[in-house]
C-alpha cells in the first residue's frame, strides 16, 4: 500500500493500520503527511503520559546524546543508577532491572518468580494469572495472559499458568497447591476492556500470598506511573506487592520498562538475567524525567481531578445515548457502549480527527495524557457525542 510518498509494504503485515502515517506530534494533538490533526486519547496505548514530545522529555534525550548512549549493559552508567534509586524510594521496593518493553519487564517477573520457587519452594514454578489477562507477548508472556484470542497461536504454549477468575478469592484459592510459587495479575484488565480488581480483592490477595508463602505479582505496565491518580496503582489498596513491573508511562513513549521486587524476591544470580540494552542510559534519563514530572503530588492530583472530569463526562454521554457503565480509575477508563460498534465508532472518530480504541468491540478505552487540558477533554466529548449521535440515528433507520 502506498499512502502519500510512503511506501508501508516494507513493513511486516502484523495489524490493520488506517492510512494515515503520522510525522509529528505535540501534548495532546498529532499531526499525519496531510496536515491534518488529530486530538488523540490513545497516547501509544498509555505510554505517552506527559503528551507527545513533552520539552521535560525532549531536552533531556538531547543533552543526555551528547553525554553517554550506549556503554553497554555490562557496565554501571549513572542515569540507570539514578533512574532505580528513585524507583526504590518511591515505590518501598528495594531492587530493579531495567529493561526495555512491558513485555521483557514481565518475562523477567516470571523468571524471577521461578528462581524463587527453586530456591525457597522446593523448586514450585506455577503462577496463578487470570481469565482476559494480557501480560506480553513473548511466548511466556503470551502464556500467562489470559487472552482467549492467544490460545491458538504459537502451540505448545508454556506451562504453568493456571488461570482464575478476577475478583473471586474462591476461584484462586483452589488453584494453590505444592507447585504455586505466586499470583499474577493487572489491577486493571486494559485489553480485556477495562476491568478493575477491587481493593478488597487485592487485599484478599495480600493475605493469602502470605497465608501460602507466595509472592504476589503486580502487572503496573498499564497502570503504573500516575495513571490511576496515584504513582503506583497498589497504593489505592494500600498494600505493596512482592514484584512490579512498569512500562509504557515509564519512558514516556521511549522503550522503558523496569521489574522491581523486594530484597526477599530479588533472588537472580550472575548470568540469570540480562539483554543489550537493558539500563540504556538514553533511555533512563528519559524515564527520570518523566518520573521526576509524573511523581510530583500536583501533577497526580490534576491527573485523578481530570479523570473524575472524564468519567462524569461520560456518564453523561452514556446517559444520553442510553450506552452501558462507565469503568475504571483515573485516566485508564471505558465506555460499554451494550454493542459490538466500537469498530465502526473508532473508525468515524479517525475521520473526524479524534484518536480512540476499542480493545474489545463493545467498548472504547480512553487513555488520554496525564496532563490532558479539560478543554481537550470537552472536545473529545463533543466530537464522540456527535460520532454516537449519527450512530444512532443510523440504527434507527435500519
Amino acid at each position: 500500500m502506498k499512502i502519500g510518498s510512503f511506501e508501508t509494504d516494507v513493513l511486516m503485515e502484523i495489524t490493520a493500520r488506517p492510512p494515515a502515517v503520522f510525522v509529528e506530534g505535540k501534548g495532546s494533538w498529532l499531526v499525519d503527511h496531510r496536515g491534518k490533526r488529530y486530538l488523540d486519547f490513545v497516547q501509544g496505548w498509555a505510554v505517552n503520559c506527559l503528551g507527545h514530545c513533552p520539552p521535560e522529555i525532549v531536552k533531556t534525550i538531547a543533552t543526555q546524546a551528547e553525554r553517554l548512549i550506549s556503554p553497554s549493559a555490562a557496565f554501571f552508567n549513572d542515569a540507570a543508577i539514578g533512574l532505580a534509586q528513585r524507583l526504590t524510594r518511591l515505590s518501598g521496593l528495594e531492587r530493579v532491572f531495567l529493561a526495555s518493553s512491558g513485555a521483557e519487564a514481565n518475562e523477567g517477573a516470571i523468571k524471577l518468580a521461578r528462581k524463587w520457587g527453586k530456591k525457597h519452594k522446593d523448586g514450585a514454578y506455577e503462577i496463578i494469572t487470570f481469565d482476559h489477562s494480557f501480560h506480553g507477548r513473548t511466548l511466556a508472556t503470551m502464556s500467562a495472559s489470559g487472552k482467549k484470542a492467544f490460545e491458538p497461536l504459537f502451540e505448545p504454549k508454556v506451562a504453568g499458568f493456571p488461570k482464575a477468575k478476577l475478583n473471586d478469592p474462591a476461584s484462586v484459592k483452589q488453584l494453590i497447591n505444592a507447585n504455586t510459587v505466586g499470583i499474577m495479575l493487572e489491577p486493571i484488565q486494559g485489553e480485556a476492556g477495562v476491568w478493575a480488581a477491587t481493593d478488597q480483592f487485592l487485599r484478599e490477595l495480600r493475605t493469602l500470598t502470605q497465608e501460602h508463602g507466595l509472592l504476589l505479582i503486580f502487572d503496573e505496565i498499564q497502570t503504573g506511573m500516575g495513571r490511576t491518580g496515584k504513582l503506583f496503582h497498589y497504593e489505592h489498596a494500600e498494600i505493596e506487592p512482592d514484584i512490579m513491573t512498569l512500562g509504557k508511562g515509564i519512558g514516556g513513549g521511549v522503550p522503558l520498562a523496569a521489574l522491581l521486587a523486594t530484597e526477599t524476591a530479588a533472588c537472580f544470580e550472575h548470568g540469570d538475567q540480562g539483554g543489550t540494552f537493558n539500563g540504556n542510559p538514553l533511555m533512563c534519563a528519559a524515564g527520570l524525567a518523566v518520573l521526576g514530572e509524573v511523581s510530583k503530588p500536583e501533577l497526580l492530583k490534576a491527573a485523578a481531578d481530570a479523570g473524575l472530569f472524564l468519567e462524569s463526562e461520560l456518564q453523561k454521554l452514556s446517559a444520553r445515548h442510553g450506552l452501558g457503565e462507565v469503568r475504571g480509575r483515573g485516566l485508564l477508563l471505558a465506555l460499554d457502549l451494550k454493542l459490538p460498534i466500537g469498530p465502526v465508532i473508532v473508525a468515524q472518530a479517525l475521520q473526524a480527527g479524534l484518536l480512540l480504541n476499542s480493545p474489545q468491540p463493545d467498548a472504547l478505552r480512553l487513555m488520554p495524557a496525564l496532563n490532558v487540558a479539560r478543554e481537550e477533554i470537552s472536545e473529545m466529548i463533543d466530537q464522540l457525542d456527535a460520532i454516537l449521535t449519527k450512530a444512532g440515528a443510523a440504527r434507527r433507520i435500519a
